[in-house]
């Protein structure tokens, strides 16, 4: 008989309360997550910490690759800087969050004081990509999409690797869903960078 490999399953993030009992400030949330280096942690508007197991090593793989088609746009454009997953932000609304990738308009990112570029910025960037991977929960992702659009991200990619489907997030517009596409445009955001997704499916 041919032994059966495991399916992965949705896990769902563990949640801790510790306002208002314990008020976690930016900077102990910082070094609370420089502690815990093996998971990763963000932090809800409402000062819920949120605890996530590390993705996957062929999510890890694909995420990679997402990186680099950016990272190599990102050079040869230069009009702004680009993030990978372990990086985190503050966002307007007191939530701490890290992104799959993302990128911020350079003007934007030189005008935050170099020192709270150290920790977890205060900015929300203009362009984010989520990746998802087989143990995370799609309803999950959607409502960070949202968030971070809802916090000034101009431009989001849910890219739910599970069903072969992309999600658009733009400000004051209606979600677009795409069935399988092969490639996916910065739009005028972006301008000029088109992310091949066949490697990434």
């Amino acid at each position: 008989m041919t032994a059966q490999l495991p399916i992965a399953t949705e896990i769902t993030p563990t949640v801790l309360k510790f306002h208002p009992v314990i008020n976690m400030t930016d900077d102990q949330l910082f070094d609370f997550c420089q502690l815990n280096k093996d998971f990763r942690i963000e932090r809800k508007a409402n000062r819920e910490i949120v605890i996530m197991s590390p993705t996957g090593s062929e999510t890890e793989e694909r995420n990679f690759d997402l990186i680099g088609q950016l990272w190599l746009w990102t050079k040869q454009d230069g009009t702004g800087v680009g993030f990978g997953s372990s990086g985190g932000f503050t966002l307007p609304n007191g939530a701490v969050r890290s992104f799959d990738a993302a990128w911020i308009k350079k003007t934007r990112w030189e005008a935050i004081p170099a020192e709270s570029r150290k920790k977890f910025a205060p900015i929300c960037p203009d362009f984010v990509i989520e990746l998802r991977s087989e143990s995370d929960r799609l309803k999950d992702l959607q409502e960070k999409m949202l968030e971070y659009i809802n916090n000034s991200a101009l431009l989001g990619w849910l890219i739910d690797r599970k069903e072969r489907r992309v999600y658009i997030y733009r400000p004051e517009t209606a979600v677009e869903e795409l069935n399988n596409p092969s490639t996916l445009s910065g739009e005028d955001i972006l301008s000029g960078f088109v992310l091949n997704l066949i490697s990434i499916w």
